[in-house]
């Protein structure tokens, strides 16, 4: 009777916490739209979007598609033996949920092993896919803000604080990578790297009145060998599949800039790379959804700051928001259902044709 009482409590606590969350961004999200949009005129906005042609119209379709296309590719090169298919099925299911439910990302990875597990992958495997393909997505995010901030300085608009952003950016990249190198160097480096995460892990723990974690040092061999495996000779499709998929977004969002009237005169297109590059870190954080309102300010705010004109800003951004936020959320319930319907008839298929064999 205690244990009943104590789980309904738990569940009572979770659903709380829960509905808490989703009414805190919410009101995030109101805010941050209220802010940036305050002071302008929303007919204007709208005129920008509906002054598109139809040509312009088919090009943003064309790349918003391809750019849907490109979330499976990462996955067939980090999961060898995955299906585009199955790729596109999966990656738009939990894109899905990454952009609208709070703690998304979390729910977004358990769906992955669902999924990924439905179809014969070991667990094993996936967690290989998943760590692999989650510190490819980090590299970029890193790598492009110093490639683009490079490539506004050679066209001449330096700044100090480009300067700087580019500094840290930099620094950061190389710790990253130095760090990963280290780990994969050898067992013994990945086992000194997972005491000394697990020892600064459970530091930080005791703070907030945790118990300290045990284990890395061997998760972090398994994890050392298994990407040996996987990297010797993928990690070049695995590079170019993550390049390719974070600059197909950078191009939906050129696109929308261009086809509204935002031309390549107000803000370059490294400057729209730099302003890409920079809403894409501060996504690393899910402080919303999908970055919902994070996203549109940091792109409103930068576009704004580099040349363009507010209204056509907003007017671009609201429709790369929704080709490339609103669209994969549509397509992956649509996938989500349909993985649903698969596997509750696919057990039932199974047990059918055996009952069926049976004398």
């Amino acid at each position: 009777m205690t244990e009943q009482a104590t789980e309904g409590t738990a569940r009572r606590s979770s659903r709380a916490k829960m509905a808490a969350r989703i009414v805190i961004a919410l009101v995030l999200i109101v805010l941050i739209f209220w802010y940036l949009l305050k002071d302008i005129s929303l007919a204007d906005v709208w005129a920008a979007i509906t002054a598109m042609t139809w040509g312009e119209l088919v090009s943003l379709a064309v790349v918003a598609g391809w750019n849907l296309v490109t979330y499976a590719f990462v996955w067939m090169t980090v999961a060898p033996g995955l299906r585009f298919g199955r790729a596109m099925l999966m990656t738009q299911a939990t894109t899905a949920i990454t952009n609208t439910v709070p703690a998304g990302s979390a729910i977004g990875i358990g769906m992955t092993y669902a999924m990924l597990g439905s179809w014969g992958f070991s667990r094993s495997r996936t967690t290989i896919a998943v760590l692999v393909s989650g510190v490819w997505n980090a590299f970029a995010k890193l790598a492009i803000p110093v490639l683009a901030l490079a490539l506004v300085a050679l066209q001449g608009d330096a700044s100090a604080a480009r300067v700087t952003a580019a500094g840290f950016g930099i620094g950061g990249l190389i710790a990253a990578i130095v760090i990963f190198a280290l780990m994969l160097r050898s067992e013994h480096m990945a086992e000194r790297v997972g005491v000394v995460a697990g020892r600064v892990t459970s530091r930080l723990l005791a703070l907030i009145r945790r118990p300290p974690v045990h284990g890395w040092e061997i998760a972090t061999v398994k994890f050392r060998n298994r990407t040996v495996d996987l990297l010797e000779h993928g990690w070049f499709p695995i590079t170019a599949a993550t390049v390719v998929s974070h600059l197909s977004l950078y191009l939906v969002l050129l696109v929308c800039l261009r086809d509204v009237g935002v031309s390549d005169a107000e803000v370059g297109w490294a400057e729209v790379l730099a302003v890409f590059a920079f809403a894409r870190l501060a996504t690393a954080v899910p402080i919303t959804p999908g970055g919902a309102g994070v996203v549109e300010a940091v792109l409103i705010t930068g576009l704004t700051a580099a040349g363009g004109d507010k209204a056509q800003v907003v007017a671009a951004v609201l429709v790369y928001r929704a080709l490339t936020w609103g669209l994969p959320v549509l397509v992956g319930v649509v996938c989500l259902l349909w993985w649903r319907k698969q596997t509750l008839t696919a057990p039932a298929e199974s047990a059918s044709s055996t009952g069926a064999a049976r004398p």
